[in-house]
């Protein structure tokens, strides 16, 4: 591997643990910013709870060795089960509108998990359903506010629209 390449796949999973954070970030920043709208915080606190207790307790259970060999805690992702259950969040709360960014950025951090050799496709896809089963169990329609998170060249931020 040349220096290139590591400079691309340490790029690639620096990009993608930041959507890691921006996800459930947005996703919480949303929920707050709408007046006396706990309960979307709440869903979003317990969606994220389960899913991780989830993926944790799996984790445990399973000992498989990531692709890097640095450690044995490859089955499920983590960062793919976090960022489905926030934009299965988004999804649920304020629509496909907002959604369809969330997943693709989702979807994102499950490509650099993969790309960067700490997860195989598997447990990828098992952190994916894990998030978005928690996500669909807890959370419930939100009419008044829509969100998006946004990544462009160097710069992440949220986009936030509706009533407040």
């Amino acid at each position: 591997m040349n220096i290139n390449t590591t400079y691309a796949k340490s790029s690639l999973e620096k990009s993608g643990d930041i959507m890691h954070l921006l996800l459930p970030a947005s996703a919480l920043g949303a929920s707050l910013m709408v007046e006396d709208d706990y309960q979307g915080s709440w869903q979003l606190i317990q969606s994220g709870v389960v899913s991780r207790i989830a993926v944790e307790g799996l984790k445990f259970s399973v000992d498989k060795d990531r692709p890097d060999g640095s450690a044995d805690d490859s089955f499920p992702s983590g960062h793919t089960a976090d960022s489905f259950a926030s934009a299965t969040f988004i999804q649920q709360r304020y629509g496909w509108h907002w959604g369809v960014p969330a997943f693709i950025g989702a979807t994102f951090v499950g490509y650099s998990r993969v790309n960067s050799d700490k997860h195989y496709v598997e447990d990828v896809l098992a952190g994916a359903v894990i998030g978005i089963l928690s996500g669909l169990y807890f959370t419930e329609p939100y009419s008044g506010i829509t969100i998006s998170p946004t990544a462009n060249t160097g710069h992440y931020g949220i986009s936030v629209s509706g009533t407040f």
